[in-house]
């Protein structure tokens, strides 16, 4: 049974909500706000969305072929392995965990995700597993390079080798645990769209917490402080270098070290500029309209696709920059029957001698 002092309220109410509605619709002075329109999500044509994925499926094939070799190369070799060599072998595997993610992502470029939502999680995590593990590789060699050259750290080459082993370990432990966050990426509709997007979903109440808490750690672990490592070493490394007589061989084997650090900031940098405007923008640290919002959002879309380039990156430095790398890839194929002998000149086999005792390229 209704209440008449309730029914007698609303209609009260109602009353003075027409009162309202007909004063505000009648009003001269309301101006339509463009800036409290929601902004629509962009789209690009099919034609690009087409490229983009044939783009993935381009470095993929180049990716696993590429960081198989450099795999074989470093783990056939005869000679004890030196921290750096170790360093790189893991870097190759890091690389080939990213290029298997590569054909999921250039499929659901243009048909959505169709991989259903474990395979999403899935295969962010070993996205983000790679993306760590990869710029955590590049810092221990970073660091190992300064011990050798700056602190000629040279004696006691098994216990270096042995300390190396855990670092590789704890480094795939780190990566993996940065990598949880995945498991809140899920499949989901977009708004207004049948396409299927394999992408973060927070609670509406907890986004910005988890939104600030995901990204500060991308940001700081796998950027800012390997960043801010990697650089002081190098340029005392290479500073080193220069006022060393007869340094030429290690300045030489310094190259591709450098070569792959500099192509990993590179692929990588552009990205995390643009997801760190958008933290702003989602965070109203920074106000903006639509315009700029669907452009970080292309931004975003732009530099994730180069860096996922990086992924075959790597083995092409090493073919072109590693003279010791091609004169051991010559040794394999030779052994493999591929290559004949005499296809390997006396200034090859010299360089092999001659760069024995440094750096693996």
């Amino acid at each position: 049974m209704t209440d008449p002092n309730t029914s007698s309220f609303f209609l009260d109410f109602g009353f003075i909500y027409e009162e309202l509605n007909f004063t505000y619709n009648n009003s001269e002075e309301f101006t339509f706000n463009p800036a409290t329109k929601p902004c629509t999500d962009f789209n690009l044509p099919n034609t690009v969305m087409a490229a983009v994925s044939a783009f993935y499926i381009i470095i993929f094939v180049l990716a696993i072929p590429g960081n198989l070799v450099v795999g074989l190369v470093i783990g056939l070799s005869k000679q004890v392995l030196p921290p750096s060599d170790i360093y790189l072998l893991h870097l190759a595997v890091a690389d080939l965990l990213l290029a298997i993610t590569l054909p999921f992502w250039a499929t659901s470029v243009t048909q959505g995700w169709i991989f259903g939502d474990a395979m999403c999680k899935i295969i962010t995590i070993i996205q983000e597993l790679s993306f760590y593990s990869s710029i955590l590789f590049l810092t221990c060699i970073s660091v190992d390079r300064y011990m050798v050259i700056v602190r000629a750290m040279e004696t006691r080459r098994a216990n270096r080798q042995l300390v190396s082993r855990g670092v590789c370990a704890a480094v795939w432990g780190v990566g993996a645990l940065l990598s949880l966050p995945g498991l809140l990426n899920s499949s989901y509709k977009t708004q207004n769209s049948s396409h299927i997007m394999c992408a973060e979903k927070y609670e509406p109440h907890s986004a910005n917490v988890w939104r600030w808490a995901t990204r500060f750690l991308r940001h700081t672990l796998g950027f800012v402080i390997p960043l801010a490592i990697m650089l002081p070493c190098y340029g005392v490394t290479i500073q080193r270098l220069l006022h060393i007589r007869g340094g030429f061989q290690r300045q030489r084997a310094m190259r591709v070290i450098v070569f792959v650090v500099v192509a990993f900031l590179l692929c990588w940098t552009p990205y995390h500029i643009a997801v760190m405007v958008d933290t702003f923008f989602r965070s109203k640290i920074v106000l903006y309209q639509c315009p700029a919002r669907v452009a970080v959002d292309q931004a975003m879309f732009a530099t994730q696709s180069l860096g996922l380039l990086h992924s075959c990156v790597n083995p092409v430095l090493y073919a072109f920059v590693g003279e010791k790398f091609r004169s051991r890839l010559r040794q394999i194929l030779m052994k493999m029957g591929i290559l004949k002998r005499t296809s390997v000149s006396r200034s090859s086999r010299s360089s092999l001698s001659s760069e024995i005792t440094s750096t693996f390229m």
